[in-house]
């Protein structure tokens, strides 16, 4: 007891030390924020006063001596500003670290030494700048993986200099609040388990929240990990891998001076602007500036840049939502097969067939000469082995051809100049005239040259499907799909549609890339993809023309895949396509979302030996509502809410199979409760009640989760178990599902009650 009592006062005692440094380093940092602001003033006026007299003229050659001295006065504006960004930037810091400066404490033993060193694990470091003592230490320093990795005992962590040993004799963790301590614990397995299992009891937020006093030595694995340059992660829902990637992302921005990235280095691909907003607040909240976050149609658009095109949750939509069974059916087939590596196949021996098929070359005169004879041009391009690209081969024979009519523009100036002279109205003007003329003829050529130098990939695209026989005769060798004559027909048709198809858009893209030089991403060095399962072997190709210098992080879990089949060789495809030198597949397996109860429930929709392995938090089990009438049903669905309310739920989610459900449900529900309606892309606020379509839920959590439509028409097929598996585990604490009319036969087995409700009116 009295151990006890000395270890609390010293706990205490070491926080307030904390606490004073960080307060006296604040105060320091704000005085030299405000003193660098005075000096960005002055220097702003400096540069005003001394560059106004030469603003005029400043990029003409005769001014060059003054945008010199121009930028010597603005060069240090700038580098001033970068300083008081960086200063601001540790104010914020410091002002967290006055709430709570430290989650964890490691006492390690460093072998060949007698006695352990006191490691506290922060969000960020403290020293005291005048001792060099380390009061606290960033989460992403290498000792403070030990902390994730080990217990007590033996352990181990991997420097820039090398790996170090020791022991852990202590390991311990803090709840610390508005800068008290609340309490600590020493931990072992047992006491860590109940502790995580104490946080993930809480109510969920509107936004996804920091993990790092609770990362799990997998997960920690996969943060770290910076020698792989494609590092993929199979995760069952809850499993925490979107939260793993983006703190992987802040440890990738920490990183040493040769291996850090800043935030315009990186690229996280989300499914949605919903998941964009959800986890928009994880980096800063670690202290790093947010990274670039773009949906995939919005890659397809900055590529094409004419056509609209279907986004990805529209394409959904239809296949969802659509009453017409047999084009709901074709529009997969068109999207599974213009996604494959079949298609991709095709498409490149369409390129290669372009110059040979599809360019219309023809002789260029100049002078009453050729120049050029079309069958000169045409082997050319397709002999010149100069630019891979089908465009800047094109540029190049472009080139060529100016090239030549300039050495013989002087001629032809002076015979238009004769000509010009014969005629008695330019007398005065004979050189103006015969000048003008000459640039008339040159367009005229230029128009004619460009007819076959540029390229327009959607008509080429569209001639592609033009004429089935040619298709068939690209296509030899390769296995097509049953009903491909099908596809061709529809696809004929959707092209002539003021909306691109997705799928086409996918396609149309490939072959832009492939054709066409785009680099607008080749600086990009790290590429964070989610919801992996749902992408096509022709989304990673676009993937790798677009980012050619980056590396990956791909996380997916098959079991969520929407729209299509899949399973574990997706990951050996992404691995062929993206060609890394290193690459490597994680299986992050505990979930640490949903209480067994609900993972158990789950499991039905799951492949026969699919299991969950979780943290063993418990619940209430699921239960299915049955209704006599679409009245009765609305009674059980506001019932349930009241219930959820009850309990304190801060987001209850009513999900819906498609968008269109979720509008039919919303208005039978907005008279009577406080409701909202997710059906979009718009800012929302997942707080209260909410409904929402499955497509839209995926990477999002809810404390209390009602699936309103588990109908036999809404959910039948393979295809329907994935949408209730992850309909399923977005709940938190409660899930029930709710229907009308005939159960969905993907529960007649379910091992949970089911309770009827009788017609009644409200």
């Amino acid at each position: 007891m009295e151990d006890k009592r000395l270890e609390q006062e010293f706990e205490n005692k070491r926080l307030q030390q904390t606490l004073s440094l960080a307060q006296a380093q604040l105060q320091a940092a704000e005085l030299r924020n405000k003193e660098k602001q005075a000096d960005v003033i002055a220097a702003k006026k400096e540069l005003r006063e001394n560059s106004s007299h030469s603003i005029s003229n400043l990029w003409s050659s005769d001014n060059f001596h003054d945008l010199v001295e121009l930028s010597q006065y603005a060069l240090p504006v700038s580098d001033q500003v970068a300083l008081i960004e960086q200063e601001a930037t540790r104010i914020l810091a410091l002002k967290k670290m006055l709430d709570s400066p430290y989650f964890a404490r490691i006492d390690f033993r460093f072998d060949g030494e007698n006695y352990p060193e006191m490691i506290y694990i922060g969000h960020s470091s403290l020293m005291d700048e005048q001792t060099h003592e380390m009061y606290v230490y960033d989460w992403r320093s290498p000792i403070a993986s030990v902390f994730y990795r080990f217990g007590t005992g033996d352990a181990f962590y991997d420097s820039p200099g090398g790996r170090i040993t020791g022991e852990v004799t202590l390991k311990r963790q803090y709840e610390i609040k508005k800068g008290k301590l609340e309490y600590f614990f020493d931990a072992d397995v047992e006491i860590i388990d109940n502790f995580l299992r104490r946080i993930l009891s809480q109510n969920t937020s509107a936004k996804m929240k920091a993990i790092v006093e609770t990362i799990q030595k997998d997960q920690d694995l996969v943060i770290r990990d910076l020698e792989t340059d494609l590092l993929m992660v199979q995760g069952a829902a809850g499993s925490g891998k979107t939260s793993v990637a983006l703190h992987r992302a802040a440890y990738l921005m920490y990183q040493g001076l040769s291996a850090r990235l800043s935030a315009n280095d990186i690229v996280i691909l989300s499914p949605n602007t919903i998941f964009e907003q959800y986890i928009s607040s994880v980096l800063p909240e670690l202290g790093e500036s947010n990274v670039n976050s773009i949906l995939f149609e919005e890659l397809l658009s900055r590529v094409l840049q004419k056509k609209p095109l279907q986004t990805k949750n529209q394409y959904l939509e239809s296949i969802l939502a659509a009453d017409d069974t047999a084009g709901r059916r074709l529009e997969k087939k068109s999207m599974e097969f213009k996604g494959s590596s079949q298609f991709a196949a095709i498409l490149r021996r369409f390129i290669q067939d372009i110059p040979r098929k599809w360019i219309d070359f023809s002789d260029i005169y100049y002078d009453g000469k050729i120049v050029a004879s079309r069958q000169l041009l045409k082997a050319k391009v397709l002999q010149g082995n100069t630019a891979p690209l089908l465009s800047l081969r094109l540029k190049e024979l472009e080139s060529f051809l100016l090239e030549k009519i300039h050495r013989l523009r002087k001629t032809r100036l002076q015979k238009l100049t004769d000509f010009v002279k014969e005629q008695p109205e330019h007398v005065y003007e004979t050189e103006e005239v015969a000048r003008m003329l000459s640039i008339q003829e040159s367009t005229t050529l230029i128009k004619s040259i460009r007819r076959f130098t540029e390229i327009d990939c959607l008509e080429l695209y569209k001639k592609l499907f033009s004429n089935e026989q040619y298709f068939y005769r690209l296509a030899k060798g390769l296995q097509l799909p049953d009903d491909i004559a099908e596809i061709i027909k529809f696809t004929q048709a959707s092209l002539e549609k003021d909306v691109l198809s997705y799928a086409d858009a996918l396609a149309l893209t490939f072959l832009h890339l492939q054709t066409q030089e785009f680099n607008q991403y080749s600086r990009i060095k790290q590429v964070v993809i989610d919801e992996a399962q749902d992408y096509y072997p022709l989304h990673f190709e676009i993937l790798h023309a677009l980012f050619p210098n980056a590396r990956y992080t791909v996380l997916g879990d098959i079991n969520q895949t929407m729209g299509k089949e899949e399973d574990m060789t997706l990951y050996e495809q992404i691995r062929k396509i993206l060609a890394k030198k290193t690459a490597a597949l994680v299986t992050l397996d505990k979930s640490f979302r949903s209480t067994n109860e609900i993972l158990k429930f789950s499991e039905q929709f799951l492949s026969p030996g699919c299991k969950h392995n979780s943290i063993g938090r418990t619940g209430e089990p699921p239960a299915v509502h049955s209704a006599g009438s679409q009245t009765a049903l609305l009674d059980l669905i506001i019932s349930e809410i009241r219930t959820c309310r009850e309990s304190n739920y801060q987001s209850i989610g009513l999900l819906c199979k498609n968008a269109q459900d979720a509008r039919n449900l919303y208005r039978q529900l907005k008279d009577l409760l406080a409701i909202q309606l997710i059906t979009d892309d718009a800012d929302v606020d997942l707080q209260g009640v909410f409904v929402i379509p499955v497509y839209l839920s995926k990477g999002l959590e809810f404390d209390a989760v009602l699936i309103c439509d588990v109908d036999k028409e809404h959910y039948h097929s393979q295809e329907d178990k994935n949408l209730l598996y992850i309909a399923c585990t977005r709940a938190l604490h409660r899930l029930n599902l709710f229907y009308s009319g005939e159960i969905s036969p993907l529960l007649l087995h379910s091992s949970v009650r089911e309770e009827k409700s009788c017609s009644h009116n409200r």
